[in-house]
This record gives structure tokens, sequence and C-alpha cells, in this order.
């Protein structure tokens, strides 16, 4: 009766134009990161709503969700098990964080990996740091979105001051040759300098000249203008 009442909700907030305009949002044609992903049109607050009104379901109506190829069906379930893993004890938190491991092909859109990665694997490793290599052989993957979900996951450290597990996956996926790759890899450089500027600056100093430049861009987002202009100088010189 969840899963029925989840998509009959999700259903009726439904908008045929948003479908289409987020469909070409995610590159959903032919060739594209999100070919075959299908959208109905449900906006993310309405979403959260409506997983937060359903944080008792099982795993195997959250399966049901996961396993959709509606988009908003799997993001649903997606906010469900973060909002579980956040109210969990240890032995939830483990639970959701294996079942989550267990369907990863299924979190394949990067909106996906944004809203969970950072909660359901990096808040678990920094529980269990014993276990952060998984990290490093999901950024191995020839999965853009395990690639995505490992430098991603490493906002969780980030937001506790350690910033060791992000310099080493950004060195590891500076080759990568996936736009989306290059922003995410950006974008948690940027949040390792909001907190702490000189570990960004050094990784700079060392690596900014063979950067992709989409990924230097999000990484100097807060720096100075002259940081900007001396690091987007280096790599024109490359």
């Amino acid at each position: 009766m969840s899963y029925r009442e989840i998509t009959r909700k999700l259903k009726k907030e439904s908008n045929p134009l948003k479908a289409a305009i987020l469909a070409r949002f995610f590159k959903t044609k032919k060739g594209e990161y999100g070919y075959g992903d299908r959208f109905i049109g449900v906006t993310v607050p309405t979403q959260r709503t409506i997983a937060r009104a359903h944080l008792d379901i099982d795993l195997r109506t959250i399966e049901r969700l996961l396993e959709s190829a509606t988009h908003e069906y799997r993001l649903t379930a997606l906010l469900i098990l973060t909002y579980q893993f956040k109210k969990g004890d240890h032995a939830k938190k483990q639970q959701i964080y294996q079942y989550y491991l267990k369907k990863i092909e299924c979190i394949n859109n990067w909106d996906l990996v944004d809203t969970s990665a950072h909660t359901i694997v990096g808040e678990y490793l920094l529980l269990h740091p014993t276990h952060k290599k998984i990290l490093h052989t999901l950024a191995r993957s020839k999965n853009i979105w395990k690639r995505r979900i490992a430098i991603v996951a490493t906002h969780a450290f980030i937001r506790a001051g350690q910033f060791d597990e992000t310099v080493h996956l950004s060195r590891l996926l500076l080759a990568d040759n996936h736009d989306l790759i290059h922003k995410a890899v950006g974008w948690m450089l940027r949040e390792v300098g909001k907190r702490h500027k000189q570990t960004l600056l050094e990784f700079l100093n060392t690596y900014g000249a063979s950067m992709p430049r989409t990924s230097l861009r999000y990484a100097l987002e807060h720096c100075t203008p002259k940081e900007k202009a001396y690091f987007m100088h280096q790599t024109r010189r490359t």
C-alpha cells in the first residue's frame, strides 16, 4: 500500500511541461549521460514532503521505487533512505549503507548521487574510517556515477574538518574525461577551500596547471580575483 500511495502522490503532482524540461536538463537523449531516464515533472521540494511522510516504509518498498525507470520515484526513495539514515541507530545506518552499495546501479544521475552520497556513504565512513578504501575502488570504476559518488561522499569528511580523502580522490580523478566529474571535483575542492584555504592553494599550486579548466573554475569560486587570474593563467600556458 505504501508503494501505491507514494506513487499516487507523485503522479498527482506531475507536470508534463516540467517533465519535458527536466528530460532535456538531465540529458536523456540517446548518447547522453541520462539516456533512458524518464521524468514525470515533480519538484524536489514536493518529493521531500512526500518522502518525509513515508519514513516508516521498509526496504522492500524502497527497492520498488529505486528500481523504477521514473526518476522521481528513485529520487524519492533516496530521500527516504537519507532521512532514515540520519534518524537511525548504528545497526540501521549500517543496513542502509550496505543496501546503498548493493543498489548502486540504480543511482544513475548526478542529482541522485548528490542527494545521497555524502550522507549515506560519507557519514557512514566517518564512523568507520577503516572502510574508506571503498572510495578509491569507486573512484577507479568505469561507471561515471560510482566515480561521482566517491568524490561527493567526501563532503561529509570536509564538513568534519578532514580534507585528505578529498585531496587524494581529486588527484586520482585529475585525468577523468567526463565534465560531470570535473564539476564534482572542483565543487569538493571549493568546499575544502571554504574551510581551509591553505589546503586548496597547496593542491592548486601542485596540480592546478594540469587540472581540467572546469574543475579549476569551480575550485577557485571563493578565491580572490588575483588568485583566480594566477591559476587560470597557469592552465593557459600548458
